[in-house]
């Protein structure tokens, strides 16, 4: 959890907890929720795959936003809406006695508007299909975001990030999102740089590293910098 408290003493908006990639369980996750909302910092899951219970758990946790990988079709947009938003517009069941209801001491119309319209719902852009796709993608209500998946991405169309055909998809998912209206982000670096390209690109949010990214550079920084000492 210390991890969680110093991220939102340097001042980031906001978090993504990943549980696709990780083995972090949903206990853990719940926690790391709970540490980020009372630190200021905005908690988003990135949940493993499309899971309804998985979902209605987070949120009723105070997640902030739900980020769901490899949305392909406007089919998948339209059943994650389904698990994130209450009716009429998904199928989310109703928990007000949870974190997200201040343990039932919210109104319970207060929770539900909550859900409904300051949830962050975000789209993962991670193949081909869904970035030819991204403008229908966005236009799907209940959709907040889209951001791009460029290592699956390229990973699909045969290419790396940097291949012509994988950057024509990109910047065509860009120009589709920005027609719709929609944000769209992309996971870049903790540079400058990174984020100025990001911005360059169209892009409206970006994610500037991980952790473990983050912790590998400052120790091998540290490791360096001793190493330059000479004794004698």
């Amino acid at each position: 959890m210390e991890s969680m408290e110093l991220i939102a003493l340097a001042g980031f908006d906001f978090v993504v907890i990943d549980l696709e990639h990780s083995a972090m369980n949903l206990e853990t996750a719940y926690r790391h929720i709970g540490t980020a909302l009372f630190a200021g910092v905005a908690p988003i899951v990135r949940v493993p795959s499309l899971d309804s219970g998985m979902i209605q758990r987070l949120l009723d946790a105070g997640a902030e936003g739900i980020m769901v990988p490899h949305v392909d079709t406007v089919e998948e947009a339209e059943a994650a809406v389904a698990a994130t938003r209450f009716p009429p517009l998904g199928t989310r069941g109703v928990g007000s006695t949870s974190r997200a209801g201040a343990w039932g001491a919210m109104p319970r119309e207060d929770y539900m508007r909550y859900g409904q319209e300051q949830v962050v719902l975000i789209a993962q852009i991670e193949s081909g299909a869904a970035a030819r796709a991204a403008g229908d993608i966005a236009a799907v209500k209940g959709i907040d975001c889209l951001l791009i998946g460029a290592a699956d991405l390229s990973t699909s169309e045969g290419g790396t990030e940097s291949s012509p055909h994988v950057t024509e998809l990109i910047e065509g998912a860009i120009r589709a999102a920005a027609a719709a209206g929609m944000p769209i982000g992309n996971a870049g670096g903790p540079t400058a740089g990174s984020v100025q390209a990001a911005v360059d690109a169209g892009y409206s949010f970006t994610l500037m590293g991980n952790d473990a990214s983050m912790l590998g550079a400052a120790a091998a920084a540290a490791v360096a910098a001793g190493r330059t000492v000479r004794y004698g």
